[in-house]
């Protein structure tokens, strides 16, 4: 059993089994399932952005300060604005960690 929010990362070739259970909320799961190749080569991290370049990084804060991000359909309403505490660009630091 996993928490709501958390992010798996699974082995090569690990095979898994999916299933949902109505609890009686009403509330509705939502399940995300990312694949492909490894990206070689380091990854920058900032904030909600991650890239292999911090430049772009740094191209991705202006833009959307500028509020030239598309917006979340039925999220229209709230605009998160930068976080202004200070924090720098980190480059993200060892491998894949598997549960």
């Amino acid at each position: 059993m996993f928490e709501p929010g958390q992010l798996l990362v699974l082995r090569p070739d690990d095979q898994i089994v999916v299933r949902s259970v109505d609890d009686g909320t009403g509330d509705h799961a939502r399940f995300m399932l990312f694949g492909g190749a490894p990206m070689e080569g380091p990854r920058y991290i900032w904030w909600n952005f991650v890239s292999s370049r911090q430049e772009r990084i740094d191209q991705a804060k202006e833009e959307w300060a500028k509020g030239r991000f598309e917006t979340v359909p039925g999220d229209e309403e709230e605009f998160i604005p930068l976080p202004e505490d200070g924090r720098e660009v980190q480059r993200a630091e060892g491998g894949v960690h598997y549960p």
